[in-house]
């Protein structure tokens, strides 16, 4: 029996089948787990598609995160399909590679920055709270960032987007564990998603990892990480919150 046995998941922001939403619902589905999958727009089309390369069929339903109509109908949308939540996956990032990333920190406008917080930052919380009237005590949240603790080459503004992420989980999962909602995120080391090979430059960040991991580290490998937010969602870490768990090799620990 996995230990997401009975466990109902939703997993924002699935597009293709190499992304971590992808790997993160098939891992949930290999550990028992019923699982529903979202995006929105022209990628929901793909996402139908790459829904039946999953272990069992995933229900996908839209989600546009940045939309309060979407939002206010997710419950309603899930339930269609499943009669609560036991977990959320948010898999959701998004800033312009041609003004808010690859060497564009300086000038980067305004617009565009915004549309990266809310997209990457603020969506936390937007869907964590329209989930909320299915999820009860005992539900886990689980996010995906990048560290950012320090300035990374090419990641601009989505650098600055993930250290929001990052406090906005802590302030969720202080709001939300009166409640037995526990909140936490993964921090990826770099993996070779379509969203990262569209940022110019990331390519720089890349080469470096598996010489400085001491556990080195393959960028083609989604599993480890996936496993990660999976046992997160579990009961085995029923006591943390507030977390990032960081699926680097490493990285993160090691100095110059």
């Amino acid at each position: 029996m996995g230990i997401l046995q009975g466990k109902r998941i939703l997993v924002a922001g699935v597009t293709m089948d190499s992304s971590i939403g992808f790997a993160v619902a098939r891992a949930a589905q290999e550990e028992g787990a019923q699982v529903v999958i979202s995006n929105f727009g022209r990628a929901l089309s793909i996402t139908r598609r790459i829904a039946g390369r999953l272990p069992e069929p995933a229900p996908v339903v839209e989600l546009d995160v940045t939309d309060e109509e979407h939002l206010a109908a997710l419950a309603e949308r899930v339930g269609e399909h499943l009669d609560g939540l036991d977990g959320v996956v948010h898999s959701i990032a998004y800033g312009n590679p041609e003004t808010t990333l690859g060497g564009k920190f300086l000038s980067a406008p305004w617009p565009d920055v915004a549309q990266a917080l809310q997209v990457s930052t603020y969506s936390l919380k937007s869907l964590t709270t329209a989930a909320l009237p299915l999820m009860g005590a005992g539900g886990s949240v689980v996010g995906l960032t990048f560290d950012a603790t320090v300035a990374w080459p090419a990641y601009d503004w989505m650098g600055v987007a993930k250290a929001g992420l990052e406090s906005c989980a802590r302030y969720l999962a202080r709001d939300l564990g009166g409640q037995g909602i526990r909140v936490n995120l993964v921090a990826a080391g770099p993996l070779q998603t379509m969203a990262a090979k569209a940022i110019p430059g990331y390519e720089h960040l890349e080469s470096q990892w598996s010489d400085r991991a001491p556990l080195g580290w393959d960028q083609q490998d989604t599993a480890p990480t996936a496993r990660a937010v999976v046992a997160l969602l579990s009961d085995f870490f029923s006591a943390t919150t507030g977390e990032i768990v960081h699926v680097d090799g490493g990285y993160h620990a090691m100095g110059a």
